[in-house]
């Protein structure tokens, strides 16, 4: 301790010479802090050019988000030097500290020297906290910072002299702030056709077959990919992956398919095929192909997906690229391909079969006819109206997004099949695109969609005139038995809007969708070790820098997952993988399931058949109502989540096929419950009248109708009451209106409703007061 005190005794003297220069130096600083010559790099004076600083400022268009900046942890013990600052000089007086580091904090100053260096007002505050905090609360300091310390409280320093060991602490607690350049740098998208040599070291050949649906268009691109020597399709959609997969392999060409939940090779002996149909997501850029198909191309400016679009563009190695889609990104596309160096051709289409407007709604389900085509933006309305339908005495199909797609495909060809009874189809926009389906008329039950926009958020709004067109479509295709197709609305009010949607042009697209890759959140990860998967990804997008012609994606769904398996321990990559799932989030069962597979991946220990078996209580058994088939549903999900994991960890999901086996027994039974839907729905509406149910029913119902008008809530200042019309709005918006508009509860039903509740609250009103009674009389014999 000795040859430590007599050090520190010598390096005192240079200490204090030290601290008066910056003393003197900050002050100049500070009155003239933008003249850029020296800054501050932690506590030592560094150099840098003026051009160069200028440089490094103008390296981002915009400043970073600070919010996103999550200060790290730190010891707030010095275990370095011990207690040699107290030797040296004396124990500090804390109370004297706190009014030292107070005054620190109000100098002007002193902000704007951290700005310099990074800290705007918001970091410079939770800097200023957190250093306080350490400062005082720390047994003991490194010997530099008590000397200082030390020398201000007997007013032999300046305060500015803090500054340097202020920004060392901002710095140890937001690490960022020592690599922001090269975090710009790792997070610069502005020119992503450089991602891509293998691709620019060929000369491609862009063919944009552009029209409407049921043009031809897709089939004269998948007629050149049929005749190359190689080709690689690139669908939306697994179920076009298959189409073109079952298409190539009867036409004599050998083709593979590739999904995230499925590989299926031709050959036995798993030798690669030359052509391969893939879900778009899944198409290589390495691999050298004759002929590429990129389907639905206007896809590319999708919110959540368009970043694969524009992958699969840039990077495709394929000596022909061959294009499908609307008309409205032919100029976008054209110019994207100008950043590349390479020109495109653009073919356009016609429809084969002309479509028209009615002049007249259909007004009643009663108006129904063979080969209508219904169609619902919703769940909840799919159930109402086929429910409806069947109870007129008419057999229907029913499609939605969330079906497996074997349910789909067989609802799909018993709609089709002239020899079947059903004539009918309710579907809701899932028939946009993927399925062959024989309908003469498009029916718009509604005109309103649920959609997401580029922030996440859940917006309701009329569909677009892309949307509509896309839909309509599907009507009188050309290899249907119907010639000629027409659209229409259910209600009168909706058709001038529709003919009004329809009459607009299609908003051209003008951006396509961009996502960072495991490697850029690898480099961020390096550079912000203690930082979570979600915060990197959160500063990863707001240093990003993208070009006019390209957005970042949303990564909300992204987000979710990496936020929910935190708390597990897994290493950076497969915690990116896992957090790629394609889950849906909406159901609680899959994000448990999604939860268990990587707390057991993280164990080390494989997922084998038996264990998915116990998670998901196989075998099942065919649905009772709709509860059921939409669990039976989720657990399909969470076979092909197994399924999509098993190709990227095989060895700690070793048993895919047993699960695919089990898969398809469950799809037959989702089918088998699908086939009986109004069956289904007849079961819930009667468990919701039985008395168990009715109860529940009774006590949502009771705020509405049933006990008429809830009281008024209490309001904010300078809102106004309801008056009786409102009121009345009110209670018609109610839970009840809304399950006799769709045709959930009859008025009949509503009425017995009101008696029994009525009946039930008489009831218990009675036994209260009888209970009351009884209490009564046991305290007068007391």
């Amino acid at each position: 301790m000795s040859v430590n005190r007599c050090a520190y005794l010598l390096s005192r003297v240079h200490i204090r010479c030290r601290v008066c220069s910056l003393s003197s130096y900050l002050s100049a600083a500070a009155v003239n802090s933008n003249s850029g010559t020296r800054y501050f790099s932690g506590d030592i004076l560094t150099s840098a050019s003026p051009s160069r600083r200028h440089a490094s400022s103008n390296s981002s268009s915009r400043p970073p988000d600070t919010s996103l900046f999550v200060p790290i942890s730190i010891k707030t013990d010095y275990d370095g030097d011990g207690s040699v600052g107290a030797e040296l000089t004396q124990p500090l007086d804390k109370s004297e500290l706190l009014k030292v580091l107070n005054r620190f904090y109000k100098r002007k100053e002193m902000q704007k020297l951290a700005a310099d260096q990074g800290l705007d007002a918001r970091l410079f505050h939770q800097a200023f906290i957190s250093f306080r905090k350490y400062v005082l609360e720390s047994a003991t300091l490194s010997a530099d910072l008590h000397i200082v310390l030390n020398d201000i409280c007997c007013g032999a320093g300046h305060i500015d002299d803090i500054f340097p060991y202020f920004i060392r602490h901002a710095k140890q607690i937001f690490p960022m702030l020592d690599c922001m350049d090269d975090l710009r740098k790792i997070s610069d998208l502005r020119v992503p056709a450089n991602w891509y040599p293998e691709a620019r070291a060929i000369q491609r050949k862009i063919i944009f077959h552009a029209g409407p649906t049921n043009s031809g268009k897709t089939y004269h691109a998948i007629q050149r990919y049929l005749s190359a020597k190689s080709g690689v399709y690139c669908g939306p959609l697994k179920l076009l992956a298959h189409e073109i997969f079952e298409k190539s392999n009867t036409a004599g060409v050998p083709c593979d398919l590739v999904t995230g939940e499925e590989r299926t090779f031709v050959d036995p002996e798993g030798k690669q095929a030359g052509h391969v149909a893939c879900t778009i997501e899944m198409c290589s850029v390495t691999t050298p192909y004759e002929v590429a198909v990129i389907d639905e191309i206007q896809m590319i400016r999708d919110p959540s997906r368009g970043w694969a679009w524009t992958r699969a563009l840039l990077g495709l190695c394929a000596e022909e690229i061959h294009m499908c889609g609307e008309a409205a990104a032919v100029n976008f596309v054209t110019e994207l391909m100008y950043t590349t160096g390479e020109e495109v051709e653009v073919r356009n289409y016609k429809r084969l079969t002309p479509f028209s407007v009615s002049d007249r709604a259909v007004e009643s389900l009663d108006n129904l006819q063979p080969g209508d085509c219904v169609v619902c933006f919703s769940k909840n309305d799919i159930y109402s109206v086929s429910r409806q339908i069947e109870a007129r005495g008419l057999e229907c199909a029913v499609i939605y997004g969330s079906l497996p797609p074997g349910t789909k495909l067989a609802q799909a060809k018993k709609f089709n099949d002239p020899e079947d009874p059903c004539k009918i189809l309710v579907a809701t926009d899932a028939i946009g695109m993927g399925l062959n389906l024989s309908i003469r008329r498009i029916i718009f039950n509604s005109l309103v969609k649920p959609s997401m926009n580029e922030k996440g958020e859940k917006e309701l709004d009329t569909i677009s005139t892309s949307q509509a067109l896309q839909i309509a479509g599907r009507a009188g295709r050309f290899s249907s038995v119907f010639k000629e197709g027409e659209v229409t609305t259910m209600h009168h009010n909706d058709l001038p809007v529709l003919k009004e949607i329809l009459g607009r042009p299609v908003d051209p697209i003008e951006t396509a969708g961009l996502h960072p890759t495991a490697e850029q959140i690898e480099m961020f990860a390096y550079h912000l070790p203690e930082a979570t998967l979600s915060n990197l990804i959160d500063i990863f997008v707001s240093l990003s820098q993208v070009d006019g012609l390209y957005f970042v994606c949303n990564i909300d769904d992204f987000k979710f997952l990496a936020d929910m398996i935190q708390h597990i321990p897994l290493n950076l990559r497969s915690r990116y993988v896992f957090c790629t799932a394609p889950i849906n989030k909406k159901q609680p069962f899959v994000c448990t399931s999604f939860l268990k597979f990587a707390r057991q991946f993280s164990r080390d220990e494989p997922l084998t058949f038996d264990w998915v078996c116990r998670h998901i209580s196989w075998p099942l058994v065919p649905p009772k109502n709709i509860k059921d088939l939409v669990h039976l549903e989720a657990v399909h999900d969470v076979l092909d989540l197994y399924l999509w994991l098993s190709y990227r960890f095989m060895d700690m999901f070793p048993d895919a096929s047993l699960v695919r086996e089990i898969q398809q027994e469950l799809d037959w039974i989702i089918q088998v419950g699908v086939r009986n839907i109004t069956r289904l729905i007849r079961a819930t509406e009667a468990q919701a009248a039985s008395p168990s149910g009715r109860s529940e029913v009774l006590s949502k119902l009771a705020s509405s109708v049933l006990q008429g008008p809830a009281p008024p809530q209490r309001r904010g200042r300078g809102s106004k009451s309801q008056t009786p019309h409102e009121e009345a709005s009110r209670v018609d918006t109610s839970l009840t209106s809304r399950l006799v508009q769709e045709g959930l509860l009859t008025s009949d039903l509503v009425q017995q409703l009101q008696r029994e509740w009525a009946k039930e609250q008489k009831q218990k009103g009675n036994n209260v007061t009888a209970g009351s009674t009884k209490k009564g009389m046991k305290k007068k014999k007391k």
